[in-house]
C-alpha cells in the first residue's frame, strides 16, 4: 500500500462521513403530527403557556395602555422588547455582520411576515399574569428606548404591571461588553389573599426557516437542551412534531441554535425546574418552567433567570451553565476538538492571524504525528520489498487458502514486518483530522476572519477558486512521488483522476479548511523526502520497481 493511498482513504472518509450525514439530513421522514395530537402533548405541563405573540392583537384587560416596543442599545445589543409580555422581539449582533463589508448587523431574532423567532418569559399559575386564561400583560415603561451609555457598565429596563393586588416588575439587566442579560421578575403582593405564580421562560421559532445545512458546510440549525444528567442533547424540529419534550431537572438549560449563534434561557440553577417543547402553528418552542412559588400578603419576592443571545463563545457558555459551551458542537470527537481549538486560540494570540494560526496548527499537529508518520511510510516500504516473496508463496498456495494464511504470517514474522504498519497510524491520525475539521467549521472566530491578498473571509469559499487549485497540485505531486502498484487500467485512470475530483469538490469548503489541507499536504510531501531518503539509505526501496 502506497503512501498516498493512505491519505486518499482519510480524505475518501471524511467525504464518506459528509456525504453519510448530510443523506440523514436528506432522508430522515419529517414526521407530520396532528394539530389535536399536539394538543394532548402539550398537556404535560404546557397547555397553561401561551405559545406565540400572536395574542398581542386581543385587548388587554385592567390596563389602558397599547402594546408598544422599546428599543435597547448596548454596546454588543440592539434588541426590541414587546410591552405586552414583555417579550424579546427583535435581537441583532451589530459587531458581527450578516454580510462581510456591508454594516449590516446580524440578525438572531426577528418577526418578519412568515418568520418569527423570539424569547418569551413570564409568570404563569393561579395568579400569574401570563397564565392562558388571561390575556398577556401590557407592561408599563418610563421610556420608549434605553442606551447604554459609553462608560457605563449596566443599564436596567424596568416594566411594570399590577393586577389583583400584585404589582410585578420585570427587569432586565444588561452588562456593557456581555451578551447575557439578568431577567428579573420583582413581586410585591398587596392584596389580601396568597397569591401563586410560576416562572417560564421559552425560545420561539417558526419551524421552516429556509436555510438548509450543505454538506460543505453542514450546519444545525434548531434547539437544545441540558439537564444535570446529560450536559447536551440536540432537540431537532422533528423530535418537537414527533414528541413534546418534558424533562425535570435541578438547573439545566434550553437553546435555540444557528451554526455561529445561539440564543439560550437558563433558569435558576438551585430549583428543580420543568424543560419542555410544543408546537403549535407552525412555530416550535424550547423552554423552562421553575416551581410554584406562593407570596403572602403584603410579602415581595423576587424571581429571576439568565437570557443569553450571541455567538457561541465557549469559555462564556461554559461559564453560563454547565454544558451550555457543547452548544459548539464538535459531535463525538469533542473531547478532541476542544484541546485543538484551545491550541488555535492561543497560537492566534501570538500570530494575530487566524490564517497564519491553521498553518501553525497544521505545522504542530502534522508534526507531532511524524513518529506515525514514519511508521506508516517505513511499514510499507517493507511490505513492497516483500511482494517478490509474497507473490512467489502465492503461487506456491494458489490452490490451498489453509497452507497459505500460515506461511504467510510466517513470512512476516521471519521478516519482522507488520501487514497492518501501514493502516493503524493513519487510523489514529483520521480521529484528528476530523476533530480539526469540526474545529474549523464550528468556530465563530473563523466566520469573517481574513488572511491575506484575496482570502478575506476564511468561512467562505475561496473567490477565485486559488487554494483549491493548489490543492490538486500538491495532491498530484504526492502522487508522483509515490506511484501506486495498481496494475488495472481502470483504477490507474480513476487514481490519476482523484486530484482532480478532490479540486472540484474542495470549490465550495470553506477557505479555512482547503488551507489547512493545502498545508498539510505541504508538510507531508517534505515528510516524505525526508523519510524515503533515510530509508534509501537502510536499502529500502521507496518507489515501484
Amino acid at each position: 500500500m502506497e503512501s498516498q493511498r493512505s491519505l486518499l482513504v482519510i480524505g475518501l472518509a471524511l467525504v464518506s462521513f459528509l456525504l453519510w450525514q448530510q443523506w440523514n439530513i436528506d432522508t430522515a421522514p419529517k414526521p407530520v403530527t396532528p394539530a389535536t395530537q399536539q394538543d394532548s402533548n402539550a398537556t404535560g405541563g404546557s397547555a397553561d403557556l401561551q405559545l406565540t405573540t400572536a395574542d398581542a392583537e386581543q385587548p388587554a384587560t385592567n390596563t389602558v395602555e397599547a402594546a408598544r416596543t422599546i428599543a435597547i442599545s448596548t454596546d454588543v445589543l440592539q434588541l426590541k422588547i414587546d410591552t405586552r409580555g414583555g417579550d424579546i422581539v427583535a435581537l441583532q449582533l451589530p459587531a458581527f455582520e450578516l454580510h462581510k463589508g456591508e454594516g449590516d448587523a446580524y440578525p438572531l431574532m426577528r418577526k418578519l411576515p412568515g418568520f418569527e423567532y423570539v424569547a418569551q418569559s413570564g409568570l404563569i399559575g393561579r395568579d400569574g399574569p401570563d397564565d392562558s386564561r388571561n390575556s398577556r400583560p401590557v407592561y408599563t415603561a418610563t421610556q420608549s428606548s434605553y442606551t447604554l451609555t459609553d462608560g457605563a457598565e449596566e443599564l436596567i429596563v424596568p416594566l411594570t404591571f399590577n393586577r389583583n393586588g400584585l404589582t410585578v416588575e420585570k427587569r432586565f439587566i444588561f452588562k456593557a461588553g456581555q451578551y447575557d442579560v439578568r431577567v428579573e421578575y420583582l413581586l410585591h403582593n398587596q392584596s389580601g389573599e396568597v397569591k401563586t405564580v410560576q416562572p417560564y421562560q421559552h425560545l420561539v421559532q417558526t419551524i421552516d426557516s429556509g436555510k438548509k445545512s450543505s454538506m460543505m458546510m453542514p450546519i444545525y440549525r434548531g434547539a437544545a437542551f441540558g439537564t444535570s444528567s446529560e450536559r447536551y442533547n440536540k432537540y431537532a424540529f422533528d423530535d418537537m412534531q414527533e414528541k413534546n419534550l418534558l424533562e425535570a431537572t435541578t438547573g439545566g438549560w434550553v437553546a435555540m441554535l444557528e451554526h455561529y449563534f445561539v440564543s439560550a434561557w437558563v433558569p435558576d440553577q438551585q430549583t428543580e425546574n420543568q424543560l419542555y417543547s410544543l408546537v403549535r402553528n407552525g412555530q416550535g418552542a424550547i423552554g423552562a418552567k421553575g416551581p410554584a412559588v406562593n407570596i403572602e400578603p403584603g410579602a415581595q419576592a423576587t424571581l429571576g433567570s439568565t437570557f443569553y443571545a450571541g455567538p457561541k463563545d465557549q469559555d462564556h457558555l461554559a461559564n453560563i451553565a454547565n454544558g451550555l459551551d457543547l452548544t459548539v458542537d464538535y459531535g463525538f470527537l469533542w473531547f478532541i476538538s476542544q484541546p485543538l481549538f484551545w491550541l488555535l486560540t492561543t497560537i492566534q494570540g501570538f500570530v494575530v492571524n487566524w490564517g497564519l494560526a491553521i498553518i501553525c496548527i497544521t505545522l504542530i499537529v502534522k508534526g507531532a504525528m511524524y513518529p506515525l508518520t514514519k511508521v506508516q511510510y517505513e511499514s510499507m516500504a517493507k511490505m513492497r520489498n516483500l511482494k517478490p516473496k509474497i507473490d512467489e508463496l502465492q503461487a506456491r498456495y494458489k490452490d490451498d487458502r489453509q497452507k497459505m494464511g500460515p506461511a504467510m504470517m510466517e513470512l512476516y514474522r521471519k521478516e519482522k514486518v507488520n501487514p497492518m504498519g501501514g493502516c493503524l497510524p493513519m487510523l489514529i491520525q483520521m480521529p484528528i483530522f476530523l476533530a480539526l475539521y469540526w474545529v474549523f467549521v464550528e468556530s465563530v472566530e473563523l466566520r469573517h476572519a481574513p488572511f491575506i491578498l484575496w482570502i478575506n473571509d476564511l468561512s467562505a469559499q475561496d473567490p477565485y477558486y486559488v487554494l483549491p487549485v493548489l490543492f490538486g497540485l500538491s495532491m498530484f505531486l504526492m502522487q508522483k512521488l509515490t506511484p501506486m502498484q495498481v496494475t488495472d487500467p481502470m483504477q490507474q485512470k480513476i487514481m490519476m483522476w482523484m486530484p482532480v475530483a478532490f479540486s472540484v469538490f474542495f470549490l465550495w469548503f470553506p477557505s479555512g479548511l482547503v488551507l489547512y489541507w493545502f498545508v498539510s499536504n505541504l508538510i507531508s510531501l517534505a515528510q516524505m523526502l525526508y523519510i524515503y531518503k533515510g530509508m534509501e539509505k537502510k536499502g529500502l526501496h521507496t518507489k515501484k520497481a
